[in-house]
């Protein structure tokens, strides 16, 4: 099997977690810093040929209510260059959007219990939140498989 990536897409940093073979667990790998699009776009990239990803998610905000802001729409930014570049590639990777809500929440929550505080805990955030986006993901595909056949898109 293939891997699945996960990005939580931030004004300064990408957070990035990446599913195990079978797709059923989600670890953090770490964040890339933006510098430019094109180099961000460039740094997904290599992380798809590295692990054999067969799709992305990006995490996509909305508020407790559902609407959509100024962050939702720089996701839709992103997600719309990232899929171009990736549809160029030999194999077209899909990128989904899924509902973030409440992903850095729980990430720094658990990060909480670990005992990690201040810079480390801050360093690690965005990392965290996209393995809680991924594993949201992983449990959904887990309890309906026919999602994953339909090529699922967060509806707006």
């Amino acid at each position: 099997m293939m891997r699945v990536l996960a990005l939580d897409v931030g004004d300064k940093h990408i957070g990035v977690a990446i599913s195990d073979p079978t797709q059923s667990l989600a670890r953090s790998l770490g964040v890339i810093e933006h510098v430019s699009p094109r180099q961000d776009f460039a740094a997904v990239v290599r992380l798809v040929e590295q692990y054999e990803v067969e799709t992305v998610v990006v995490g996509y905000p909305r508020s407790l209510d559902g609407t959509t802001g100024l962050q939702a729409q720089k996701v839709e930014q992103f997600v719309a260059g990232l899929t171009e570049v990736l549809s160029s590639a030999k194999d077209h990777v899909p990128v989904l959007l899924w509902d973030e809500r409440l992903s850095t929440v729980s990430a720094d929550r658990l990060m909480s219990e670990a005992g990690l505080k201040g810079k480390k805990k801050r360093e690690r955030l965005d990392a965290a939140a996209a393995a809680v986006i991924l594993q949201d993901y992983l449990d959904s595909e887990l309890q309906n498989p026919k999602l994953k056949a339909q090529s699922p898109k967060f509806e707006k």
